[in-house]
């Protein structure tokens, strides 16, 4: 029953920021996961950030310390704040849902229907 939307992608010089947002419903904070993915053309769907059943963010590597999750329970809202953006972060950006299966374990199974971000040199 969730259902998300994403939106604030586009197109940024190396070094710039950008803020997606993911409007979120039907979501169930003990219930569920939330967080972002991406995808390149070619490409499988990766795992970027997101936050667990134990309330916890986690990010993949590649954007540890540049990229920050976060969700607005009053505004039923899931940000993602992308600083020192590199070409490598260009992908189609998706919001991503799942089933909690443990504290730092995700089933996920629901996308939104992608935000393009371009990261350009």
């Amino acid at each position: 029953q969730v259902q998300l939307q994403e939106s604030g992608g586009g197109s940024v010089q190396g070094g710039g920021s950008l803020r997606l947002s993911c409007a979120v419903s039907g979501y169930t904070e003990r219930a569920y996961c939330i967080g972002w993915y991406r995808q390149v053309l070619g490409k499988s769907r990766q795992w970027v950030a997101g936050i667990a059943g134990d309330g916890m963010s986690r990010y993949t590597d590649s954007v540890k310390g540049r990229f920050t999750i976060s969700l607005d329970n009053a505004e039923n809202t899931l940000y993602l704040q992308m600083n020192s953006l590199k070409v490598e972060d260009t992908a189609m950006y998706y919001c991503a849902a799942g089933q909690i299966r443990g504290p730092a374990s995700c089933a996920w199974d629901t996308w939104g229907r992608g935000t393009q971000v371009t990261v350009s040199s």
